[in-house]
């Protein structure tokens, strides 16, 4: 049964507001209580003031505390932790030195962002969850209950495992530093790394493929992998992955190894491909010959042999779960050529390295979220300078504005300055939580002397030129374009099939649909400060070409391996210069 549509609120009524704001500051004087007692808190001098404020107080139960945090606690980036969390990264690690020192206890796990435009990953510790016991939306999902089976497409490789030592010299725990949806799965499932050897042969309930499979660092051959164990199971009913780009380049090695893949369906062998010896024995104690399932599979043909391929190959087929919003909306068109009308693109949620933010509005909706985290957020309004006294509380938003999130977390960061954009669309009207849709990352925008062209600018702009007429857009990426003065946005497209017919007047339809969002792009243009945007079409493949070849340059979890929307690394920019085949 269907669940009814959510419709946002325009304004807050004052008894969802009165709840927001009770559940809101619950959970700040929780997190404050716990954390202003760790390491951190008793020694920055950024947390001086809150200290001298809060002295002889019931943190957790004094409401003044409220107002003393608000006014007393500045905002923070990742300059103000990183001393802190170097301390796990020296050795010996030891308890006294590391126990409590952002959060109470030690973490579970070492988050590792995506380093997306190359700089250097920054890392977050991830606590014990201990001020809820309602299961996150990401555990929700993972979790949902099925008689059929699930592709679990998630790397459970960490990067290091750190060995931490207590007063008497033996290991008291083993923390790992991983990509986040690594920790975030193993943490869900409760599979510690003490236990990993158990489970290597295993395939767990629902699963179709060995755990081992989670341990293959090659893209390809990990997406390989995944593809030949879900095709010999017709019974798949859903997959999960971090990506929808995950997806799609799965879909494309299905399709170039379709061969390969039948000929180790019909076999029983594991075909004899890169970057997998060290699980292969594994791999090969769970497959066995299925001659009728590779017939069936060689009669049904590759994935672009026909609309809606997936539901031939795996008739019960229901969900395919990812993130797939901003950026990566651009391959829904493409998945659902694959997967056919009936089967539902669902987003995980709302969320980034530092902390998870929000979950889905309505299910059927891949971009509207709604606030919901066991941490706080709070709102910088992008419009206002970015400073301590304009920061907002999630009632004070206002619908069609844009704003930065702030959180403050369970996991010890204070009034931590996201690198996100998100616009508000309304409040939620069954506990007045803000509505929101993702609007961009801060850092990832093309800026000019007389304009900014955000994320959400750039997705315009692509929209705008998706069509028949000029070419479907598989996937893109942006650069300032300085080959020329004077300089412009240049987009590199990957497309699928011929260029339209249209495709000469490509280039000025994505400057009208800069000007529409924006006029002073009108008139820098009429001011010679700008040329008509350049577009460039790259060759089949070259998107997914990128994720490995980042994933093998950097060393890179393959669960966390993007193409930025902005590309501002030359190295990159080069990189995919040179893949061009025409430009328009």
């Amino acid at each position: 049964m269907s669940l009814p549509t959510v419709k946002p609120l325009s304004t807050l009524p004052p008894e969802l507001k009165a709840a927001l704001q009770e559940r809101t500051e619950r959970s700040l004087r929780d997190i404050v209580g716990a954390n202003i007692t760790t390491h951190y808190g008793v020694s920055v001098p950024s947390l001086s003031l809150l200290r001298q404020v809060t002295a002889g107080k019931d943190v957790k139960e004094d409401p003044t505390v409220i107002v003393d945090f608000r006014q007393a606690v500045p905002l923070t980036d990742y300059g103000c932790y990183s001393p802190f969390i170097a301390n796990f990264f020296r050795h010996p690690c030891k308890q006294s030195e590391l126990e409590n020192l952002l959060a109470p206890g030690l973490p579970i796990y070492i988050a590792k962002s995506s380093s997306t435009t190359g700089n250097k990953s920054n890392l977050f510790p991830k606590y014990p969850r201990r001020l809820s016991t309602t299961p996150s939306s990401f555990a929700e999902r993972l979790h949902l209950s099925s008689s059929g089976k699930a592709v679990h497409i998630y790397c459970l490789a960490y990067r290091e495992l750190l060995e931490v030592m207590g007063e008497d010299g033996e290991v008291i725990k083993k923390i790992l530093v991983c990509i986040g949806s690594c920790g975030g799965v193993r943490n869900t499932e409760n599979w510690p790394v003490e236990t990993d050897s158990t489970r290597m042969g295993t395939i767990m309930p629902g699963h179709v493929s060995p755990w081992a499979t989670g341990f293959i660092t090659h893209h390809r051959s990990f997406l390989l992998i995944h593809a030949m164990f879900a095709l010999f199971d017709p019974t798949v009913e859903r997959f999960l992955m971090t990506f929808l780009t995950f997806f799609a380049d799965l879909i494309r090695y299905v399709q170039e190894d379709w061969d390969l893949l039948i000929t180790s369906v019909r076999d029983g062998t594991i075909p004899n491909i890169g970057h997998i010896e060290h699980v292969r024995t594994y791999l090969q104690a769970n497959f066995r010959a299925n001659p009728q399932r590779a017939e069936e599979l060689r009669n049904i043909g590759p994935p672009l042999n026909c609309p809606g391929w997936a539901q031939r190959v795996w008739p019960n087929l229901k969900t395919v779960l990812c993130i797939c919003s901003g950026m990566f909306a651009t391959l829904i068109p493409k998945a659902r050529s694959v997967l056919g009308p009936n089967v539902l693109i669902q987003n995980i949620g709302y969320g980034c390295t530092e902390c998870s933010i929000g979950r889905m509005l309505n299910i059927d909706d891949t971009e509207t979220f709604v606030l919901e985290t066991t941490d706080v957020v709070e709102f910088l309004d992008t419009s206002e300078a970015l400073v301590h006294d304009n920061i907002l509380q999630a009632w004070d938003l206002q619908p069609g504005k844009c704003y930065q999130p702030v959180a403050t977390t369970e996991d010890g960061l204070w009034r931590y300055l996201i690198d996100d954009i998100i616009q508000v669309t309304g409040f939620d009207p069954r506990n007045g939580s803000p509505v929101f849709k993702f609007y961009g990352r801060k850092n990832l925008a093309i800026r000019f002397p007389f304009t900014q062209i955000t994320e959400a600018h750039l997705v315009s702009v692509i929209r705008s030129l998706d069509t028949e007429d000029i070419a479907k857009i598989q996937e893109f990426t942006a650069v300032v374009d300085l080959r020329e003065l004077p300089q412009t946005v240049g987009f590199f497209l990957e497309i699928i099939g011929d260029i339209g017919p249209g495709a000469t007047a490509a280039r000025q339809k994505a400057f009208e649909a800069l000007v529409g969002i924006n006029e002073d792009h009108q008139r820098a243009f009429g001011a010679g400060q700008i040329r008509l945007p350049t577009i460039r079409i790259v060759k089949p493949g070259t998107f997914a070409e990128y994720r490995l070849w980042r994933g093998e340059s950097m060393d890179a979890g393959v669960g966390q391996i993007k193409v930025p929307i902005v590309m501002l690394n030359e190295e990159q920019q080069e990189w995919i210069a040179e893949r061009v085949i025409v430009e328009l």
